[in-house]
């Protein structure tokens, strides 16, 4: 099994940053891919960014400039740096990993941006 816990969430005010964490722990080999996928109340859930097994990353062109994916993989863990964040990008952040063609998510962490 794969387990993916997130942190970094909360409340900023539009023009402001903040970082999201996501640390894997388990079966975390053969990775193809880890990313951040976001959902709006009434929306359906979106590829924010991922970064591939060999190191290229992937980004929605709504955040392209503005958010920035890295992982470390000492930690095993995957962040999401969001900067110049606008009332759009209020929405719950997931982490995902996709392992072996399968998908494995993390629990959510809320992003509410304000103006």
């Amino acid at each position: 099994q794969v387990q993916l816990v997130e942190s970094g969430g909360g409340l900023v005010q539009a023009g402001g940053s903040l970082r999201l964490s996501c640390a894997a722990s388990g079966r975390i080999f053969s990775i193809n891919a880890m990313g951040w996928y976001r959902q709006a109340p009434g929306k359906q859930r979106e590829l924010v960014a991922a970064i591939i097994s060999g190191g290229s990353t992937n980004y929605a062109d709504s955040v392209k400039g503005r958010f920035t994916i890295s992982r470390d993989n000492a930690k095993n863990t995957v962040y999401l740096q969001m900067n110049s964040l606008k009332p759009e990008d209020t929405a719950v952040y997931y982490c995902n990993l996709n392992r072996d063609f399968l998908d494995y998510w993390g629990q959510g962490t809320q992003v509410t941006v304000f103006s």
